[in-house]
């Protein structure tokens, strides 16, 4: 904490000390790089389309080209645009992931006390672990690839089996799961939120009985992979208590931040281990050379798209997360969104966050609980007539859903001035709420072949496509 400024300029001399061996330092001239302020001029800002070209030159079987020598695995994830993109991990960059989780648990241990969860049963709920090979590296989903790397202390307590775990098929291996697990000393539980609901739903239809009741020692969840407030009511309802929870920032490309502390908001940002952060202010997303900063130069309260340079060969990119910090002694953040995840059909600009934060202050107020939701514009041809449409399972309904939207659309209104003069300048109607019947979130990823694993549905889309696709489970009356 004391020295992530120090820690990030070394980081970065160190970074380019390696990378003036390969074929991108070559092409972008390392050799003449020596500070933070030629590396900006010399790469730009790109995301996995901008660095497609050299990952299909690793692919082709290429050494030194993104890293010294080849990666050592590939994390296969879905882009929104670029299909499966394939991220490279390397020698040096394995650590990264595997130790900032290791971190994140031994931080709540010293300062709980609670270390008792680690002599019971701990289930990670992730992808299968048997990798493909692509020009002989090893490929597959990280949290599969992760599973390759627990470490022996945890892995003799460590469920599902690896059998169980390799099984493919979401709802089959859902169910081998709560087999293995329904009788055992449960203690901690990890994975993302939508994901470990579907795990908790299934153990309570099963026993007839709350979480908490069947696994008395669960202590800790590990959650990350999207905010989890939206969550947090229903889990914790169908665990029957509420536990510590540890929230984590991890993607395919790198582990970024934890929390360390249950006194202070925010994820504690990982400075020392192998990244070089760069952070793009909100208003300079999307254009053609933006202001980038490093984090000696960021400031609290501003919205930043992250950018990061690493050892296991990404430059200049961009993950698609947008961050605020919510200190910067030390430097702990809180993830707002994802950059392409925001609905400006109409110049509005509303970004993850202030749906969240709208539909939950109005839930709340109404002790209304939230399965899942999405939100997309709805663009028409009359004049005042557009808006955006939610669409929301709900696990119990508002008595009127009329009052229950003008809430959200209010909250959101105080949220987003674009969206108030757009509202009040009645170009736009008040937002429109769709209820949807019950698991139809389950059934539309389903449907697409991506329900299980890492999949999530965006919160918010730009376009009608997955609004369109939801039409079909939408409540009449």
């Amino acid at each position: 904490m004391a020295t992530a400024v120090a820690d990030q300029e070394s980081i970065l001399k160190n970074l380019l000390k390696t990378g003036r061996s390969t074929e991108f330092g070559n092409d972008h001239k390392f050799s003449e790089v020596q500070n933070y302020e030629q590396f900006r001029q010399a790469v730009p800002v790109r995301d996995y389309e901008g660095l497609k070209s050299y990952i299909e030159l690793i692919k082709e079987g290429r050494h030194n080209v993104l890293w010294k020598g080849k990666p050592i695995y590939f994390a296969k994830t879905s882009g929104t645009t670029s299909g499966t993109k394939y991220i490279p991990i390397t020698k040096d960059s394995v650590g990264n992931h595997i130790n900032s989780a290791r971190n994140a648990i031994l931080c709540y241990m010293a300062e709980t006390g609670n270390t008792k969860f680690a002599d019971g049963n701990m289930i990670f709920l992730s992808g299968s672990p048997v990798l493909e090979r692509i020009a002989g590296i090893p490929t597959g989903r990280l949290s599969g690839i992760a599973n390759h790397h627990v470490p022996l202390y945890l892995r003799k307590n460590q469920l599902p089996t690896y059998e169980t775990n390799c099984i493919e098929d979401w709802e089959t291996k859902l169910s081998k799961i709560v087999d293995e697990t329904i009788g055992r000393n449960m203690t901690l539980i990890s994975g993302i939120p939508p994901w470990m609901q579907m795990y908790f739903d299934e153990i309570v239809k099963r026993s007839g009985k709350p979480v908490a009741e069947v696994f008395p020692n669960f202590s800790v969840m590990i959650y990350g992979g999207v905010n989890f407030e939206p969550y947090r009511a229903k889990l914790f309802k169908t665990i029957g208590k509420k536990i510590d929870g540890i929230e984590t920032f991890p993607a395919s490309e790198g582990f970024f931040a934890f929390q360390d502390t249950r006194d202070e908001p925010g994820l504690l940002l990982n400075t020392d281990s192998g990244i070089f952060y760069e952070f793009i202010p909100e208003e300079e997303i999307g254009k053609e050379s933006p202001k980038r900063v490093s984090l000696a130069d960021v400031k609290t309260g501003v919205n930043y798209a992250l950018i990061i340079n690493s050892n296991a060969g990404l430059w200049a990119y961009d993950i698609g997360d947008l961050v605020r910090f919510v200190s910067t002694d030390p430097y702990r953040l809180i993830v707002m969104g994802r950059t392409k995840h925001f609905i400006s059909a109409f110049g509005e600009h509303v970004i993850g966050d202030e749906v969240e934060h709208s539909l939950l202050k109005a839930a709340s107020e109404e002790n209304i609980h939230i399965t899942e939701f999405t939100v997309a514009p709805f663009v028409s041809d009359d004049e005042g007539k557009s808006y955006h449409e939610w669409f929301i399972e709900f696990e119990n309904h508002p008595e009127d859903m009329v009052a229950f939207a003008a809430k959200v659309d209010q909250n959101l209104r105080e949220k987003n001035v674009y969206y108030d003069d757009l509202i009040s300048g009645n170009i736009l109607k008040p937002l429109k709420i769709n209820s949807l019947k019950k698991d139809s979130f389950i059934d539309y990823m389903r449907s697409v072949g991506k329900l299980g694993g890492q999949n999530k549905v965006p919160r918010l889309s730009n376009d009608r496509k997955l609004a369109d696709a939801l039409q079909a489970w939408v409540e009449n009356g």
